[in-house]
């Protein structure tokens, strides 16, 4: 089975961008070069890939894509930092 990617960019105005694809490498390239000017990166260029994880299950992936772009900023940060005691925190609705 070919394995599938989640992974994070960081872009030129700080913000995050999550995707999901089967060919990391090729995304990236396609993320950088600009390729599709309708995209949420292309205005944000640079970008660095500040995390990936690599998934056997499509459907998987495409869910954690999914639950991931639904967290805060923080939540993201302490992804990318491995800073996994956080997410349960994080996750919390202050009142």
């Amino acid at each position: 089975m070919k394995p599938s990617y989640v992974y994070i960019l960081k872009c030129s105005d700080n913000s995050y961008y999550t995707g999901v694809t089967s060919n990391l490498n090729k995304r990236l390239l396609d993320h950088k070069s600009g390729i599709h000017i309708d995209s949420y990166t292309y205005s944000r260029r640079s970008l660095e890939l500040v995390y990936f994880a690599e998934f056997t299950d499509i459907n998987l992936a495409i869910q954690t894509e999914k639950q991931i772009k639904k967290w805060s900023r923080a939540k993201k940060e302490a992804l990318i930092n491995n800073e996994y005691e956080k997410l349960p925190n994080l996750a919390k609705k202050k009142f």
